[in-house]
């Protein structure tokens, strides 16, 4: 006899998903995406720019790994759920510490098993990433027309400011490195790092690390924080970082803050949703995707030298290069649907990427991105 299921996803269309449910019981309203990584799960989960998202992931085998505080991108989890074709093992692997049902259920997520992951990818492909409400009840009771209700009535991402909710509260200095084998995390190398100001819209600490080992000394502001706030800490050059949520919406405070930076002649390198602040604040502007692009396989190629590299990606919006203005010029495309990955200014070093230059998808192949940071940083102090 089967089992009864404990889990459920509800469609905004009426279609509904049966299956195992692990982590924590309770209930959650998100949009849906697809991830085709086939490891990260962790970091996944962690990323905040999977605010208000349930990951659906495309590779079957999540969990086995376990989990550890290492691979933390943020102190929590902030995806909403998860989605996964076989229920969570018990983990072999040495650097776990806990397995991954135990720890969702101690973070509050809820994540479900047993559900044909592909169909469930061929239709966000189709028909773009859907509102869901996704539920786990050990006793296996559902109210089905009530949780499809609750995703039609939910407003969706377009429009929201989630930046604001997943940046720090406070400033704080940030001094660890990359990891390295059997040494841990370092620190930055030489005596003088650069000055740098990162402005957290859902920061990753593994874009921090990379800043650190490339030779930053980095100050971590708000969200919220203004261009005085963060002249104050005589900046060398400045970070924008990824985040989650519409950039419109976000943009409302932060561009103001950006386009007074930019007339002050520094370096300025921004990631993911930073791409797409410095994008608006520049003149241009940015669009919903379909179905956005979340993964660790994604070609991307570098219109200036023809390279092309593998790289990491999770956006559901994106810069639309035919509003670029005059004088920014458009540096990366993604090889899957020719959207824009890159932009900079043509007469300041002021650049930016949509993908994730610190995943090591490549594994390497976008690291020069740091250097070309800290590169400027150096030549504006000679």
């Amino acid at each position: 006899m089967a089992a009864k299921p404990t889990a459920c996803l509800a469609l905004a269309d009426g279609t509904v998903f049966y299956g195992m449910g692990f982590g924590a019981p309770g209930e959650v309203v998100a949009e849906l995406v697809f991830n085709t990584a086939m490891t990260g799960y962790q970091e996944i989960m962690t990323d905040p720019s999977y605010a208000s998202q349930i990951v659906t992931f495309t590779f079957p085998h999540i969990g086995n790994t376990g989990v550890t505080p290492e691979d933390d991108e943020a102190p929590d989890p902030v995806a909403s759920g998860i989605v996964v074709r076989w229920d969570p093992t018990e983990p072999s692997n040495w650097r776990s510490t806990s397995e991954l049902t135990d720890w969702m259920a101690r973070r509050g997520r809820i994540g479900i098993g047993g559900v044909d992951t592909r169909r469930l990818t061929r239709a966000i492909r189709q028909q773009g990433a859907p509102h869901v409400v996704l539920a786990h009840d050990p006793d296996g009771n559902f109210d089905i027309e009530a949780m499809i209700a609750r995703a039609r009535d939910w407003q969706g991402l377009v429009g929201l400011d989630l930046a604001r909710g997943v940046s720090c509260a406070q400033s704080y200095r940030w001094d660890q490195g990359s990891w390295e084998w059997g040494a841990g995390f370092g620190t930055a190398p030489g005596d003088k790092p650069f000055k740098v100001v990162a402005l957290d819209y859902g920061a990753k600490r593994n874009i921090l690390r990379s800043l650190v080992a490339h030779g930053a000394d980095v100050t971590v502001l708000p969200a919220t924080a203004t261009a005085e706030e963060v002249m104050a800490h005589e900046p060398e050059g400045v970070f924008l970082s990824n985040g989650p949520g519409d950039p419109a919406a976000t943009g409302e405070y932060a561009v103001p803050m950006i386009k007074d930076l930019l007339g002050r002649d520094m370096p300025i390198f921004g990631i993911c949703l930073g791409h797409q602040m410095l994008a608006l604040a520049l003149g241009a502007k940015t669009v919903k995707m379909g179905h956005g692009h979340h993964g660790a396989n994604h070609p991307v190629r570098d219109v200036e030298t023809g390279k092309v590299e593998i790289t990491s990606m999770n956006h559901g919006f994106a810069v639309d290069s035919q509003s670029l203005p005059v004088g920014v010029i458009e540096t990366h495309v993604s090889l899957f649907d020719g959207s824009n990955c890159g932009i900079r200014m043509q007469d300041k070093p002021v650049f930016s990427v949509q993908h994730h230059p610190e995943a090591s998808p490549g594994p390497q192949d976008s690291l020069y991105l740091f250097k070309r940071f800290t590169d400027s940083m150096r030549a504006r102090r000679a």
